[in-house]
């Protein structure tokens, strides 16, 4: 085949180069589908109405609006999530303050960068002959080993109680409701509900009603993904809060999710979790009221600080800053 019977009339190139043209118009008008980053978000427990905001922005969509690909895990009892985030196992975690302050301190560069809960939602069950928490002396008191550095320390100094009361808490709550002599751990957004359940009466005291200044439901991520992508962290901790104020509106996209990841999670559970929630303002209340859902201070973390040092649960000379930022929140209002 000669050279000559390749040539393209001159009339045809034209014709060629403006198709080429308009579809090179085209492609740079159309929208682009832009690459979702994806993220792992571990909880701290089985999937509960607690870990809710979390749910709503993967069934609500909200973190695909930000760009996020998130996949949400829940952790367990044999679940140390501390471990897996400094193995790179997970992109953030729900932590808890004193984990964090701990892990500076043990030289692993964590921290919170934002919360759920203005409170921890922590609390003591008693029988209904208890109406005051100095009234504890002579009970059994079932504390789990991790509370027994956390808030064991703090309750035992303020009302006189002493370590012989303690015995350990699995995380049944059946060995309090057959011994009248005895209080247990619990949060105050479900264990009414179990302990009801029994046919107990018993009191509630949430350890934030008595100056317990620790946040609940922390996001936790390493200073490296700070440093290096802060972005990504801005953007997660947005989308999470606005998944809480999602939740707070509409659980039910979430609390599919959250059945289908646990399925001894019942609605009616689910229900009166959130009804709690609400009825404490864990996340509008407090700061969040005025500043925005995930709201968090200095102020705040310096107590926590002081708490643990005057505990004997932290070096003094553990610099409490290195374990929390509020660049991602102060200026996030995602309002109540």
């Amino acid at each position: 085949m000669s050279h000559r019977a390749l040539a393209v009339p001159p009339r045809m190139r034209r014709l060629f180069w403006l198709l080429g043209s308009i579809l090179a118009a085209a492609a740079l008008l159309a929208p682009r589908a832009e690459a979702q980053e994806k993220l792992t978000f571990l909880t701290n427990w089985f999937a509960q109405a607690e870990h809710g905001g979390f749910y709503a922005g993967v069934t609500n969509g909200i973190y695909k609006k930000h760009g996020l690909d998130v996949t949400v895990r829940m952790g367990g009892p044999q679940v140390n999530v501390m471990q897996l985030l400094a193995a790179g196992q997970a992109d953030f975690i729900m932590g808890y303050d004193f984990w964090v302050m701990k892990a500076i301190e043990q030289g692993v560069p964590a921290v919170t960068v934002g919360v759920s809960f203005q409170k921890d939602l922590a609390c003591l069950a008693t029988h209904a002959d208890v109406t005051k928490l100095d009234e504890l002396k002579g009970k059994t008191v079932f504390v789990a080993t991790a509370s027994r550095s956390s808030w064991w320390p703090w309750l035992r100094t303020k009302y006189g109680l002493v370590d012989d009361q303690v015995r350990p808490f699995t995380g049944s709550l059946q060995p309090f409701i057959a011994d009248r002599n005895s209080a247990t751990q619990g949060f105050i957004t479900n264990s009414p509900f179990e302990i009801g359940k029994a046919g107990v009466k018993a009191n509630y005291f949430l350890f934030a009603d008595y100056g317990w200044p620790v946040y609940g439901s922390t996001i936790v991520t390493m200073q490296r993904t700070v440093k290096e992508r802060p972005d990504v962290v801005a953007r997660f901790v947005r989308a999470s809060m606005e998944g809480w104020k999602q939740y707070l509106a509409d659980p039910s996209a979430a609390n599919a999710l959250i059945k289908e990841q646990n399925p001894r999670a019942a609605d009616d559970q689910l229900a009166y979790a959130l009804g709690k929630l609400k009825e404490l303002r864990a996340l509008t209340g407090g700061d969040a009221e005025r500043l925005g859902i995930g709201t968090m201070s200095e102020t705040r973390y310096k107590a926590i600080y002081d708490l643990m040092v005057r505990e004997g649960l932290l070096k003094p000379e553990v610099d409490y800053r290195q374990a929390f930022t509020t660049q991602f929140v102060k200026d996030l209002r995602v309002m109540p």
